[in-house]
């Protein structure tokens, strides 16, 4: 297989095919499927309810061996989104079923034009979660704690959020955060938080520029945490969230 052919066929919804992995490469060639699946799901091309063609089928369509497909949609059953029954096949669940905040599912929500209600969705999730976790950060930081986050802080502003540097640097200061609850449950999140700030973060620039700089406000979340602030802490990264929701309003 060359490494940009496509199958010449379309699925039943009616979408392109999927880029073609070079031969040999099982594991990317099944995330290659998972990814094309997943991406139909998650943007409603392929409904909740909806049959997926079976097994046979799917695999002679997208020119896959039948184990790769049935390997890419056990990847897609463990996030939620489809259910394989005997007899009754494989069915798209209802979105109340996805894992949502699996870092994976959040790339195929954004490989195209996110639903906007989603995007609400994740910063309503990041104004609960994010102030009490700065609290806590405040209250529970140590040393390599603060460094962590100072370090991630300096590379935000060296590379600035326009550049993939500074979004990773993004992500560290979050990661960091996180870290310091020293809460184990709050650090399992890290994950999906991160690629929420991450996604999100694109999606705010995918038309134009930031409208403002965000390092600031995480400076000001950083200077409380590291006093050991726990009201301003929770008081500042609330209005990080609360700004960075109205840099997507804007870019909406």
């Amino acid at each position: 297989m060359a490494a940009d052919e496509q199958a010449d066929s379309v699925d039943e919804a009616g979408v392109q095919p999927i880029t073609r992995t070079p031969k040999g490469s099982g594991r990317r060639l099944r995330g290659a499927i998972a990814h094309y699946l997943g991406t139909q799901i998650v943007s409603g091309r392929i409904a909740p309810g909806e049959k997926l063609t079976g097994e046979v089928a799917n695999a002679e369509a997208l020119d896959v061996s039948r184990s790769a497909y049935r390997e890419a949609v056990q990847v897609l059953t463990a996030k939620g989104l489809v259910e394989s029954r005997p007899k009754a096949g494989t069915h798209v669940l209802p979105r109340s079923r996805w894992n949502m905040l699996d870092p994976q599912v959040l790339a195929w929500a954004f490989s195209g034009e996110p639903d906007t209600d989603f995007v609400r969705d994740l910063f309503e999730l990041r104004a609960v979660v994010e102030p009490a976790a700065a609290r806590l950060a405040a209250e529970r930081r140590d040393r390599d704690d603060v460094k962590a986050m100072r370090d991630a802080l300096t590379k935000m502003r060296r590379h600035t959020l326009a550049t993939d540097a500074g979004r990773a640097a993004d992500r560290d200061f979050h990661d960091a955060l996180l870290a310091a609850t020293h809460n184990h449950a709050l650090m399992a999140l890290s994950a999906s938080i991160s690629a929420a700030v991450s996604w999100t973060t694109k999606y705010k620039q995918r038309a134009r520029a930031l409208p403002r700089d965000p390092v600031p406000d995480h400076i000001k979340v950083f200077d409380a945490i590291a006093g050991g602030d726990v009201d301003a802490a929770a008081a500042a990264m609330r209005t990080l969230v609360d700004l960075a929701l109205e840099d997507t309003r804007l870019s909406m």
